[in-house]
């Protein structure tokens, strides 16, 4: 009767239970879906078009853009971008300028926004002292047809 015990043992399962790894891929699935829109916080602009080439960058710019309302904001390096007014501009640009004096400082103006609010920008930028300012745009579109 020893034979008969043996088999009646229950023999090993060779096999995953995946249901715990599904479970979790779906709860990260599930967060990263609703983490991923509020990751975009940017400014919404309309960048005048220009045909103007792109100008090749080794360092991540300041980047001083100008919405629609005429507000201002500011983007030091790889920081996040931050609403200022005319004092906090100058105050903080020029301190940053001060230490890197070799970055690109570049303007994005909306292309709604009245061109006397783009041009205080500049003026700002030059009580900053800041050396070179740049103009973002966008690049034109072109139509296929030849015009």
């Amino acid at each position: 009767m020893a034979k008969s015990s043996r088999r009646q043992r229950r023999k090993l399962k060779a096999e995953i239970n995946v249901v715990p790894y599904i479970d979790v891929t779906l709860v990260l699935l599930i967060i990263f879906m609703i983490t991923t829109p509020l990751l975009n916080l940017g400014v919404d602009i309309e960048l005048p078009r220009s045909d103007a080439r792109s100008l090749d960058i080794d360092r991540e710019p300041v980047l001083v853009t100008v919405d629609q309302d005429g507000s201002m904001f500011l983007t030091l390096g790889e920081e996040a971008r931050e609403t200022v007014d005319q004092e906090t501009l100058v105050a903080k640009l020029g301190a940053f300028v001060r230490n890197n004096p070799e970055i690109p400082v570049l303007v994005g103006g909306d292309g709604r926004v009245d061109y006397a609010q783009v041009y205080q920008v500049l003026v700002l930028l030059q009580q900053a002292n800041v050396p070179k300012v740049g103009l973002m745009s966008q690049p034109l579109e072109t139509s296929g047809a030849g015009n």
